[in-house]
């Protein structure tokens, strides 16, 4: 049986040269895209490592110096040191914290784009509007979260609420026990647990930072000696003040801020004393229990003993105390012989001079 040749244009498509180089091309475009994600992913990796490595950084250095300054080791004992070196931590570990989740993010979704720009060039591009609508969908329903989210890195930024505050936030008053970007855990009085979320808060009363103030209005009957009665309170809240058990809780020297009413059976008299916020309940308790017992051992009948809290144009005004009139009396006649004449000020009347022309001139 004769063979026969196959010639060059009946050979199989897969024996040509062209199909070979064709494969070759492909296998190299599907290699270099493939290095290029790989290289995306470990960069994305790289950088995300970098900055976390940088934050975290950050975080423990401002943290060693809160723990170094307060003189303690951990953070247990730090809770033990002042108040600002604790806030100081747990606002620096949050806002580390949202930074971080914040880079990844960013970087996982700048890392896709990439990877899909590579693979589908034209697919960014044909899917804009689509994306617009998304992205618009997405932010028109999702706008409460955002608002929540950035409200909430504002409030940790600038230290305006922390754990174990004493709040009162419009919506829930209590102990705040945790504090997110999105929401805020207070516990109140009751012992119920609210969840406000960060973008209803419109205001924020923290009743924990800086200093409190005790106001007690005492009713005294209206034939009281009222200076004896101001002595004796002022001696009393001294007493307090000066207690070994009492005085690290007392910031300033009480005062007596005098009559504040008059009324048809009492007189009511006001005390004050500022103490540190988180013993304004218990110096205010011992207060009372000392003016009544002082009261009670001069012979003085109280009709009324109440703690004030001032609201308000009367908050306002008594914020830095008493404040009393300043101003001093208006001299009437010199105690001497000898008075003394100011001159008086009079309109200087200017003068006049013959013109040339017989027209008075005035001068100047």
């Amino acid at each position: 049986m004769p063979t026969t040749l196959l010639s060059a244009g009946d050979a199989p498509a897969a024996t040509t040269p062209e199909w070979w180089a064709n494969v070759l091309a492909w296998l190299q475009e599907a290699g270099t895209t493939l290095l290029t994600i790989l290289a995306i992913v470990v960069g994305g990796i790289l950088l995300s490592w970098l900055l976390k490595i940088v934050i975290r950084r950050v975080v423990n250095r401002v943290v060693r110096g809160a723990k170094s300054k307060a003189n303690v080791l951990d953070t247990q004992a730090l809770e033990r040191s002042p108040l600002a070196s604790v806030r100081l931590v747990q606002r620096t570990r949050t806002l580390g914290s949202i930074l971080q989740n914040i880079v990844n993010v960013a970087i996982v979704i700048i890392a896709l784009m990439l990877i899909v720009s590579i693979l589908m060039p034209n697919a960014l591009t044909s899917l804009t509007l689509l994306t617009a609508a998304i992205g618009a969908g997405l932010g028109f329903g999702a706008q409460n979260i955002v608002k929540d989210v950035l409200n909430g890195i504002f409030i940790v930024a600038e230290d305006q609420i922390g754990i174990g505050d004493v709040v009162d936030l419009g919506l829930a008053t209590g102990i705040v026990e945790y504090v997110s970007v999105r929401v805020t855990h207070v516990r109140d009085v009751n012992g119920t647990l609210w969840y406000v979320r960060n973008g209803e808060i419109t205001r924020i009363g923290n009743m924990s930072q800086g200093w409190s103030r005790v106001i007690i209005d005492l009713g005294v009957p209206v034939g009281s000696d009222l200076d004896e009665v101001e002595a004796l309170l002022l001696n009393t809240a001294e007493e307090l003040a000066q207690d070994a058990k009492w005085r690290t809780r007392v910031i300033e020297h009480p005062e007596v801020w005098g009559l504040e009413s008059v009324g048809g059976e009492h007189l009511m008299i006001r005390l004050v004393i500022k103490t540190r916020p988180a013993a304004r309940d218990d110096v205010a308790r011992e207060l009372r229990v000392r003016v009544r017992r002082a009261m009670a051992g001069a012979g003085i009948d109280l009709p009324q003993l109440a703690a004030v809290t001032l609201t308000g144009t009367d908050a306002a005004r008594r914020v830095r105390g008493a404040n009393p009139p300043k101003t001093k009396p208006t001299p009437l006649t010199p105690a001497t012989d000898e008075v003394q004449v100011r001159p008086l000020w009079r309109p200087k009347r200017p003068q006049r001079r013959p013109a040339e022309d017989g027209n008075p001139e005035e001068m100047p």
